[in-house]
């Protein structure tokens, strides 16, 4: 059935019906005017906490202004919120029903409303709803920018080669507190040394007290040059750093940052000319925030891999095998950062999908840093845990339903199944909750990579340790959860099995092999084991389980049921004597 009802109370009458009729997801897409009617409008508020206190999840994107920010953050208490630019008019889908209203004003009852229950319009409604969603941007992130006042600055593409050797002069004279460099070549240094940039560098180091941090390739040529300033480092206390790099001929752009409030990139369009009004191509200079921050971004990440790289470059083949992996890693989204950076300021009108690909790029590159911090935490032993209460169950439950939408986003066809523990048989640990969800979502991720495209299942169970015997004279039973990752792909390969928790232990093409020992450090740090089988039988595959121990509350409640149990069983006992 589809209709249009007409006046408000129809409308709220029938949007209440369908909040009723609601099972498990209520998904809102609305412009920046429909936060205040659902959080303005009493009936509309009340049906959307019941929807809460129901457990249906809610998940609202809408168009953040200055306007309707008051009736967002009450709307965040209730929903997962979002912000996407451009929305028009309002509409909201469950799993049967589907409403739709054109027309919406503050804080009041809309007018009139399509409603729909037919499956067809249902499901292409739920379609749209997903390809929205996965576009829109987390609302505390617009929120902050509008609370800030995020000024977005100016960007400009120079063309003149001329005209970019002096903004380059003038950028680095205008820094005062911070200067961040990357040359793609020995040659750039050269050419910048030749116009005077290494001199304005110490310029600012010795006069300004400005930190100056330089990477850049060398040769024998410009050994000298990096020497003269290393120099100026111990003079300055150290206010200038430089560290070597090796950059493939790909990259072919100079990065300048100046105090986090400016950038200019540069193109290399001829390295072989001595003269850099000769040798680069055009320019892209900004003063824009979110650009700008970009480039820092970009700069830290290279920096903390040449950091890296100079702590492990005289150990093992294995660990130099990884730092081109790393390498590798962090260049192509490196690239495609700059690449779409680029392209977004030639064709503005294409200014969604640039965001969106620099976005995701941008969290691969996070991810992979993560993983490289993390490896330098455990090493060194500072690896923090920030530990609290929290029921397993809940943390694996949500982690699943997130990888099912990742899954389907994807179009795959693995299967992924949790055996969930029942409810009365609470898993409570003490953990750190972020910790425990990352060595989750490592097994996870490894088990799905591994399991066949077509027919793939990756199951997950999560149980309490049996513990019958109760001993009355000794009260720490030191119960366990056992949490196991099951998949049904080719198994462990046996060149890797031995090495398995170590780092750099993968047969991939893709990655790191970092994933298994931040896990296996993760859960051990927790007082935890972990261990991995091939499944020798006709399904295949491999299973990797950890345990954690049960929260000492939960230990103790668990202690004094068996306690009163085993009281009441020698009651019974001497009684019946």
């Amino acid at each position: 059935m589809t209709e249009v009802l007409y006046g408000e109370d129809n409308t709220v009458d029938r949007l209440l019906h369908a909040f009723s009729n609601t099972k498990s997801t209520w998904n809102v897409c609305a412009n920046s005017t429909g936060p205040s009617v659902s959080m303005g409008v009493e009936p509309i508020k009340r049906g959307m906490i019941d929807l809460k206190e129901r457990g249906i999840r809610i998940r609202y994107a809408t168009e953040i202004t200055k306007e309707n920010i008051s009736y967002c953050k009450e709307l965040m208490k209730i929903a997962e919120v979002r912000h996407l630019d451009g929305i028009k008019g309002g509409m909201a889908v469950s799993e049967k029903e589907y409403v739709a209203a054109a027309v919406m004003q503050e804080a009041k009852p809309v007018p009139h409303l399509i409603y729909s229950n037919v499956k067809e319009i249902v499901e292409h409604q739920q379609y749209m709803f997903e390809t929205l969603w996965t576009k829109s941007i987390p609302v505390e992130q617009k929120i902050r920018e509008i609370e800030e006042g995020v000024n977005l600055g100016i960007t400009e593409i120079i063309q003149d080669s001329h005209r970019t050797k002096e903004v380059f002069i003038d950028t680095i004279r205008s820094a005062t507190d911070e200067i961040l460099l990357i040359l793609p070549t020995a040659n750039a240094l050269l050419r910048e040394e030749r116009i005077g940039i290494i001199e304005l560098l110490i310029e600012a180091a010795e006069k300004r007290n400005t930190q100056v941090r330089l990477l850049t390739p060398v040769n024998d040529l410009t050994e000298k040059t990096l020497q003269k300033l290393e120099q100026k480092t111990e003079e300055n206390k150290g206010n200038i750093e430089v560290r070597r790099i090796e950059l493939e001929s790909e990259i072919k752009s100079t990065i300048v940052v100046v105090d986090r409030k400016a950038s200019l990139i540069t193109e290399l369009r001829d390295d072989s000319k001595d003269n850099i009004v000769d040798a680069i191509g055009l320019a892209n200079y900004s003063t824009s925030k979110p650009t700008v921050l970009s480039y820092v971004s970009i700069f830290e990440k290279f920096w903390n891999q040449v950091e890296l790289y100079e702590q492990l470059k005289n150990h093992d083949k294995l660990q130099k095998e990884f730092i081109n992996i790393a390498s590798h890693e962090m260049k192509t989204p490196t690239q495609a950062i700059i690449g779409y950076s680029e392209l977004f300021q030639r064709h503005p009108e294409k200014g969604k999908q640039m965001i969106e690909a620099i976005s995701r790029n941008a969290i691969r590159l996070q991810r992979l840093t993560n993983d490289i911090l993390d490896v330098t935490r455990i090493e060194s032993r500072t690896l923090n845990l920030d530990k609290e209460q929290f029921n397993l169950n809940d943390l694996i439950t949500s982690i699943v339903e997130d990888y099912r939408s990742q899954i389907e986003k994807e179009n795959g066809n693995v299967k992924l199944l949790y055996n969930k523990a029942k409810s009365n048989n609470l898993l409570t640990v003490e953990a750190d909750r972020g910790r425990i969800a990352q060595a989750i979502s490592n097994l996870l991720s490894n088990a799905i990579k591994f399991s066949p495209r077509e027919n793939g299942i990756v199951s997950i169970t999560a149980k309490q340790e049996k513990n019958d015997d109760y001993d009355n004279n000794n009260k720490t039973n030191n119960q366990k959860i056992i949490v196991s990752v099951k998949d049904n792909g080719e198994g462990i390969h046996p060149e890797i099995f031995p090495r398995l928790f170590t780092k750099f232990a993968t047969k991939s093409s893709k990655g790191t092999g970092l994933g298994l020992f931040i896990t296996k450090s993760i859960i051990e740090a927790h007082g935890g084991t972990i261990s991995a089988e091939n499944i020798l039988d006709r399904e295949r595959g491999a299973t990797f389980t950890f345990t954690l121990p049960l929260s000492k509350k939960q230990q103790q409640h668990q202690e004094q049921q068996q306690q009163k149990q085993h009281s009441n069983i020698k009651k019974i006992s001497n009684y019946q004597k």
